[in-house]
């Protein structure tokens, strides 16, 4: 009886000294599992405590295994998810830089073509412009030459036939046959002698007509010369005029083409930008997936091992106090460390006194 009774003390002591443990470690920890166990100790059953004691380390044990396993899946399909997010966020980054280049790209050819077709407008009208009045003033330059050549010729022509008649004028000889008439006549004034025209007149006539002559002559020769130096400057107007246009409608047609690729391209990569962009949403809605089982959990993988760990300890030690008879093999290592709680000695060890007031095991005491 007194063994029994002793056996009692010491199991309740044990108990109460666990009770302390779990609740201070509990707290510690902030470990609900471990609290809530330690409410139980020291009211069920010795064996119904040391049973819930083993069911939590066993349920421990059990998610430390799931987790590790959890872990794994989780670090391979995040990395998987995260790899594949940064390969389509550098793709749809590359695709909008290249995107941003093509339209800047349309954007100088729009400008250029602009450019060109005004230009080329321009040209053409200034062209058509020149052309029209070189027309009209090669007409008007060519009825010049055609009225100096024949003003010029008309005057030699009445110069010849006055220098002839005043020639012939101051050789001839009058007739002289008698006649009443011409004795009445020849009385008359200004009738005297054989007629020579006016010789005298003639040459200031001849002179007038000689510079006329002349002016037509130089008009002639000026409206050709100029009319020769206008059409030289218009051919070398019209050729150059033509040529700048026919280069700038190649680079123009070229420029066309070009925008036309650049459109094409720029249509296809947004094809691409957008295939891109839902594969990006798709690896960030299966990384979100991911997030709740494998990232919001509040602690660290390595912090929830520690805790879990802790836990264990702990709970390994409460069987080392409560094992009095060294059965539990989960008590063996933390046992084997030494006396967990409370200054308790394992079954067995050898009772220890002195001056200081050691305290035995009350078994040891009792044998």
């Amino acid at each position: 009886r007194a063994r029994g009774a002793l056996r009692g003390a010491t199991s309740a002591q044990a108990r109460k000294s666990v009770a302390a443990m779990l609740d201070r470690e509990g707290r510690r920890l902030d470990s609900a599992a471990l609290s809530a166990l330690a409410m139980h100790v020291t009211d069920g059953p010795f064996d119904k405590v040391k049973g819930l004691i083993q069911k939590l380390i066993e349920r421990l044990l059990k998610e430390a295994t799931e987790e590790a396993t959890k872990k794994g899946f989780c670090d391979e399909e995040l990395g998987k998810a995260k790899t594949d997010r940064d390969f389509r966020s550098a793709e749809a980054k590359k695709l909008d830089i290249e995107i941003r280049g093509l339209n800047l790209k349309r954007e100088e050819l729009e400008e250029e073509i602009q450019l060109l077709t005004d230009g080329i407008n321009e040209l053409t009208k200034n062209l058509n412009e020149a052309t029209a009045t070189r027309e009209a003033e090669k007409k008007v330059n060519l009825q010049t030459i055609r009225d100096a050549k024949e003003g010029h010729k008309a005057v030699k022509e009445a110069i010849t036939i006055l220098k002839e008649f005043y020639s012939k004028a101051s050789r001839a000889k009058a007739l002289l046959q008698f006649s009443p008439i011409d004795e009445v006549e020849s009385s008359k004034p200004g009738f005297e002698g054989e007629y020579k025209g006016k010789q005298v007149r003639s040459e200031g006539i001849i002179g007038l007509l000689e510079v006329i002559a002349t002016d037509f002559d130089r008009t002639d020769r000026q409206t050709t010369a100029a009319e020769q130096k206008a059409h030289e400057e218009f051919v070398e107007f019209d050729r150059t005029s033509r040529a700048d246009i026919a280069g700038k409608e190649t680079k123009k047609a070229l420029d066309e083409e070009d925008h036309e690729t650049t459109v094409n391209t720029i249509a296809s990569k947004m094809d691409d930008l957008k295939s891109a962009q839902d594969l990006l949403d798709e690896s960030l809605q299966r990384i979100l997936k991911l997030k709740p089982l494998c990232i919001d959990t509040g602690m660290s993988y390595e912090e929830r091992v520690d805790k879990r760990n802790a836990e264990m300890k702990a709970l390994k030690k409460a069987l080392c106090i409560l094992d009095t008879d060294g059965v539990e093999p989960d008590a063996r290592v933390e046992c084997a460390a030494g006396r967990p709680e409370a200054g308790w000695p394992m079954a067995g060890d050898p009772p220890k006194s002195g001056a200081r007031g050691g305290r035995q095991h009350p078994e040891a005491a009792a044998n």
